[in-house]
């Protein structure tokens, strides 16, 4: 039977959430206390990677178990793992869905909050980008139009990453202001490692003066990563929000 797990993490301390050798995931942490809470040995596939050092306010992953667990029991357990879990995940919510739902491959589409503060706050050092000197928003915002839609994000790629294809269909690109903060809202249907970064590194380069619109344009045109700006840091990057169909979200 499946179920699917909501959670959340402060990546600090984390190489991702992708299990590796030699590294600590939060994948592992998550395995390991659902394993010795629920007596199986359980294997969890996540909504997608997120780097060594990025966050997530929402989180999905399903996994698989033998035996079938009531409603009513499911609440406890949650609350017993979660009490069990390391201080920075917390586990929301666990619910049986159809045997063939798919936290990976089942999401409609998946929003990144990235922060940037342009003053000096030691109590937004850890989540957020400092960014010292003036920024043009309005230029980032018209770089950022031109991320929408469907089409090749190879510029904004991870060299050498395993996948079959590098099209991606982008809903949103968004800038918000508040006082000396800013964030960038992003949402698509998939996204390639380390694109997020990516876009925002080369988004500021144009709100500082050093690309213009049309320099911007033609990286995304080129398919080459080397076109394309630095990777923003990752602390500041957050995986804020998954949409998934109702059936899933209903639950079995």
């Amino acid at each position: 039977m499946r179920y699917f797990a909501h959670l959340a993490y402060n990546g600090s301390s984390y190489h991702g959430w992708q299990s590796q050798q030699n590294a600590h995931s939060v994948q592992v942490e998550l395995e390991k206390c659902i394993s010795l809470k629920i007596g199986e040995s359980v294997k969890i596939t996540g909504c997608g990677r997120t780097d060594t050092g990025v966050h997530a306010r929402n989180y999905y992953a399903h996994f698989d178990l033998v035996n079938l667990i009531q409603p009513d029991q499911l609440e406890v357990l949650t609350a017993q793992i979660d009490r069990f879990l390391p201080k920075d995940i917390t586990l929301f919510k666990i619910w049986r869905v159809p045997d063939d739902a798919n936290a990976r491959f089942d999401a409609l589409t998946r929003t990144y909050y990235y922060h940037i503060t342009r003053s000096k706050n030691p109590f937004l050092t850890d989540f957020s980008w400092y960014i010292f000197g003036q920024l043009s928003v309005g230029s980032m915002q018209q770089a950022a139009n031109l991320l929408i839609g469907q089409q090749d994000f190879t510029s904004f790629a991870k060299l050498h990453a395993q996948t079959k294809t590098n099209i991606c269909n982008v809903q949103k690109a968004q800038w918000h202001i508040k006082g000396d903060e800013l964030l960038f809202e992003i949402s698509a249907d998939r996204f390639l490692r380390n694109m997020v970064r990516a876009i925002v590194g080369t988004l500021v380069e144009v709100g500082q003066g050093k690309l213009s619109l049309e320099q911007f344009a033609t990286i995304i045109q080129k398919k080459d990563r080397s076109a394309a700006g630095f990777s923003a840091p990752a602390h500041a990057l957050f995986l804020q929000g998954v949409v998934y169909p109702d059936s899933i979200m209903r639950g079995h």
